[in-house]
């Protein structure tokens, strides 16, 4: 009997450290994600949903098709304090709990900005 309570308690810890790896992994690529796409939407000419959209797709790529359903990435440009134009890279979504009575309850938001690459003329 006690064999039985403590296999249920040490089950339920288990998927719940799993869950947080898992969610501290996915956030991790979702920020390394967003930089790149920040980065390579800094670029000259470069619209910023083009970053977007590579972020996105090394989100795809990094994390898996399934987890990137679940993201929305969006580009913009802005303007920073001491006047510098940015451009910024913002993936947002919520992700799904093992449990599934839970849904999706993992919020997820992570931004990525980078100096734009100025015009030289």
């Amino acid at each position: 009997m006690e064999f039985a309570l403590v296999t249920v308690v040490l089950l339920g810890l288990l998927l719940g450290v799993l869950q947080v790896a898992v969610y501290l992994y996915v956030r991790t690529i979702a920020a390394a994600s967003a930089a790149e796409g920040a980065r390579f939407a800094a670029n000259a000419d470069v619209d910023p949903d083009a970053g977007a959209a590579r972020a996105h797709d090394l989100l795809r790529r990094g994390a898996g098709r399934e987890v990137a359903e679940h993201l929305v990435c969006t580009g913009s440009e802005e303007v920073a304090g001491n006047g510098l134009r940015l451009a910024r890279i913002d993936c947002v979504g919520a992700l799904p709990a093992f449990f599934a009575p839970l849904g999706e309850v993992l919020p997820v938001h992570v931004t990525a900005r980078a100096v734009e690459e100025g015009d030289p003329s």
